[in-house]
This record gives C-alpha cells, sequence and structure tokens, in this order.
C-alpha cells in the first residue's frame, strides 16, 4: 500500500514596506484580488496597518499594507510610524516595494535602516512606465544588497508580475497553522472600511492640505432589513475647512457623500443611507485622547 506524506501547511505575516505613494496598497489590492486598501495619488493615503488574508489549502499568508515610512512632525504622523514598528516586530517575511522612477538609493538607505531581520523581496514596480535599461540597472542594484532575497519586476496597478509574489513567499513562510478562519479576508470590522471610503473620497475630491487634516468616525451603523443606515462624523482642525468641506451652499459635502455612499454600496452589496457631519476639533492631530477616540491606538 502506497503511503503518501502529509502536506505541511505554511502560514505567516508579509508586511509590506517603502516610501509614500511606492504603491503599497495597490499591490495589496492586487494580491488580494479585492479593493480592501484605499488608494490615492496623493502621498500619505494610508494610516493604519491593514491586514488582508489569503488562505489556501497549504499556506495561509496574512499581508499586511503599512504607512510610507516618514520622519513624523505630528502625533498622529508618530501612530502611523508606530503602526510600521509593530508591522517590523512580527514579520516573518518582508516585501520592500520601491517606485522604480523614484530615487533608488533613497530606498535602499530607508530598508536598510530597518535592520530587518527576515527575508526580504524587493518589488520594482510601476514598471510599466520605465525602460528596461533602467528596469535592469535598479535590478541590479538591489540584487546587491544583504537584505535581499530576490528582486521581482511588478506593475501593482497593471496587475503585471503580481503573480509572481505568493510562490516568491512561500519559500520562506515558515511551517504553521492557520491563524484565521478561511473565510476570513482582513481582521478588521466592516466600519472601519466605510469610514475609510468616505476618507478616501476626501482625497480625490479636496485640494492641498484638506484630506490630512481630516479624519472620519462611524457614529451609527445600522444594518435595517432593506438598507444599511450609516452616520459619519467628518473631522477637522479649523472653521475655514469646515467650510471648504460643505462648500458653497452645501454643494461639496452633498457631492461627497453620494460618491461615498456608490462606494459603500458596492463594498457591502445592498442600499445604504449615509448620512455626513463635519465637526471641528482643533489640532486633533496632535491630541491624545482624540487619536485614541478616533482609532488611532
Amino acid at each position: 500500500m502506497l503511503i503518501l506524506p502529509l502536506q505541511t501547511m505554511k502560514a505567516g505575516f508579509v508586511n509590506i514596506f517603502g516610501k509614500p505613494n511606492a504603491g503599497k496598497s495597490t499591490l495589496l489590492n492586487a494580491i488580494l484580488g479585492e479593493r480592501l486598501a484605499i488608494v490615492s495619488p496623493k502621498v500619505q493615503t494610508t494610516r493604519h496597518r491593514i491586514k488582508g488574508i489569503v488562505t489556501e489549502s497549504e499556506y495561509q499568508i496574512i499581508f499586511s499594507d503599512t504607512p510610507g515610512i516618514i520622519s513624523p512632525k505630528y502625533k498622529l504622523q508618530e501612530k502611523m510610524m508606530d503602526a510600521v514598528k509593530s508591522a517590523l516586530e512580527d514579520a516573518d517575511v518582508a516585501i520592500l516595494l520601491v517606485d522604480i522612477n523614484d530615487d533608488y538609493q533613497a530606498a535602499h538607505e530607508l530598508f536598510d535602516a530597518l535592520k530587518l531581520r527576515v527575508p526580504a523581496l524587493v518589488l520594482l514596480n510601476k514598471i510599466d512606465k520605465a525602460k528596461k535599461s533602467k528596469i535592469d540597472t535598479v535590478q541590479q542594484f538591489f540584487s546587491e544588497k544583504g537584505y535581499c532575497k530576490k528582486v521581482i519586476s511588478i506593475s501593482a496597478l497593471q496587475n503585471i508580475g503580481v503573480e509572481q509574489v505568493i510562490p516568491e513567499v512561500l519559500n520562506y513562510l515558515p511551517e504553521s497553522e492557520p491563524f484565521f478562519g478561511e473565510d476570513e479576508l482582513t481582521d478588521l470590522p466592516t466600519r472601519f472600511f466605510v469610514a475609510e471610503m468616505v476618507r478616501e473620497k476626501i482625497f480625490e475630491l479636496y485640494q492641498e492640505e484638506i484630506p490630512y487634516h481630516t479624519t472620519v468616525q462611524i457614529r451609527e451603523f445600522k444594518e435595517k432589513s432593506t438598507l444599511t443606515k450609516i452616520s459619519a462624523d467628518i473631522i477637522v482642525q479649523r472653521e475655514t475647512q469646515k467650510m471648504i468641506l460643505l462648500g458653497e451652499k452645501g454643494s461639496m459635502i452633498k457631492k461627497l457623500g453620494t460618491e461615498s455612499r456608490i462606494s459603500i454600496e458596492q463594498f457591502l452589496d445592498r442600499k445604504v443611507f449615509l448620512e455626513l457631519f463635519v465637526k471641528v476639533r482643533p489640532k486633533w492631530r496632535d491630541n491624545d485622547l482624540f487619536l485614541k477616540e478616533y482609532g488611532y491606538h
């Protein structure tokens, strides 16, 4: 009688690091095949560590999108960098994401400063916007670095080369039982993603500093038989910012509400009644109590 060897399960945490706007959120969404993390051309869109879970019969990989690495200037940014630190501490494998059109020497210095203790894959992103000679040069540059196990060239937005990521990750993932149920996509609640969708629309619709002075707090989330009723506060620091958010005769807040509702309905796959309120909380980004209240632990 032929006895087949038992299949070993691999499971672990694969955390994505990089400079702001390298494409970390777009990469997470591409790997998952789901739009989990909000995306914006503006830098510092991601404020939280967002986990996305990929489960198959042979493995479970918990990918984490982390805020872009910066030197913090106020407490909110300090909290963002705390999320990066926690991701460094529990990573089994690191993905170091580089915008190939960015300063790759500066990216190397940033990665080197992380003092990684785990295997790292360097992903060169946005190759659809680079010449082959540039790709070859940067690939050679990172392949010679001590922290780099493998260089993969991708375009997360165009979904080019992304299919190479999981097989390479599995080479370094430890044997382990899964950490989450097979149907779980993330460890964050629905309310979190609803707030993020409103914040994403603020990044799309408002200019300059407004998105960076704003956060969103879900006050009410009630699932009724025919729709979901959601009430959210948009927090700003000054009255002038509130007036910009509202717009002339409430035109901008109405547009924000409509576009946010459409996104949330697609996400929840049901009708939504959405109410938005704008509230002024002076210097909330530097206030520990406000930051805790708004979910920045």
